[in-house]
């Protein structure tokens, strides 16, 4: 009786778990196995299909496109700049917030307004603030000419420069987000800890290494890793910043170039787009496998 009882909420349990997984196969599974599938179909495009070939001709092409490479360039950048930088400057705005009680929840508030604002109204103002016309040099050439420097043209100069927009733009779209994750952990941590530390006379500083970033470490890597998965996805903050013609801007991202190869002026060879895509998916799989082994070590679960 007692094994039929455990066989019996066993199989209650895979019952309650069908839904979930027919939805991850339908809507993941299945569409992942298919690109796989047309990034090893030659020449494969929307107007005729090929036979399966040996599939080695669209990984070389993508892997020897500069379109591509630029992408692969301009992506890690993106991902090596702006998530130390948001998470950073979140972890900083949060502890803050934390230790400000009058007009908390206004500053809250306002930090939280990027993330709400529609992504390409919040482009067009950074244009306004960077771009540099024949009318105008934009706010911050303002700034820089005050400080006694020279105009630089943010959007359609140099490579340097408008990497800089779109680090700084990327970093005020996600970092509301984080602030308000932090925020939450911060509030979740027993204040009897921090008693006991102050009792025994413990620095602030010590506090915070030894107790607040221990406590929070399970929603900083989560938000370290959502991070990475977001930044390798970049696509419509370059969008918004430099058109739809992110190739001759030389601002593509891995996903824009995914994009222009299915849909943009080159588009219509999925079997390109799909092994561009599978090349991203590997990625970002490495990545995340890399960030699981160091939590081990460095996530504390209570």
């Amino acid at each position: 009786m007692k094994n039929d009882n455990s066989f019996s909420g066993s199989g209650k349990a895979w019952l309650y778990l069908l839904p979930a997984f027919l939805f991850l196969g339908v809507f993941m599974i299945y569409p992942l196995i298919d690109v796989f599938i047309y990034s090893f179909e030659e020449g494969y495009n929307f107007a005729s299909q090929t036979s399966f070939g040996t599939g080695g001709y669209n990984y070389s092409y993508v892997l020897h496109d500069p379109y591509f490479l630029q992408a692969v360039k301009n992506t890690f950048l993106l991902v090596l700049i702006t998530v130390p930088v948001s998470t950073g400057l979140a972890l900083l705005i949060s502890v803050a917030l934390s230790s400000v009680k009058p007009l908390r929840d206004l500053f809250q508030t306002i930090y939280f307004l990027p993330y709400v604002t529609n992504t390409l109204a919040v482009g067009l103002v950074f244009m306004v603030l960077f771009k540099k016309t024949a009318y105008s040099d934009g706010l911050v050439n303002l700034l820089i000419h005050w400080f006694g420097g020279s105009s630089v043209d943010f959007i359609d100069g140099p490579y340097w420069a408008k990497m800089t927009v779109l680090c700084l733009y990327t970093i005020w779209v996600v970092m509301p987000f984080k602030i308000l994750i932090l925020t939450s952990a911060l509030a979740s941590v027993n204040q009897n800890y921090y008693r006991a530390a102050q009792v025994d006379g413990t620095s602030k500083l010590r506090i915070f290494t030894r107790i607040t970033l221990p406590m929070i470490s399970p929603m900083l890597f989560y938000l370290v890793i959502t991070g990475f998965i977001g930044a390798f996805k970049a696509y419509s903050d370059a969008v918004a910043l430099f058109g739809t013609d992110l190739n001759a801007a030389g601002m593509n991202t891995i996903v824009g170039y995914v994009y222009d190869m299915l849909y943009g002026s080159s588009g219509g060879y999925p079997s390109y787009a799909s092994a561009a895509a599978i090349l991203l998916f590997a990625i970002v799989l490495t990545i995340t496998c890399i960030n699981l082994l160091i939590s081990r070590k460095h996530v504390h679960y209570i």
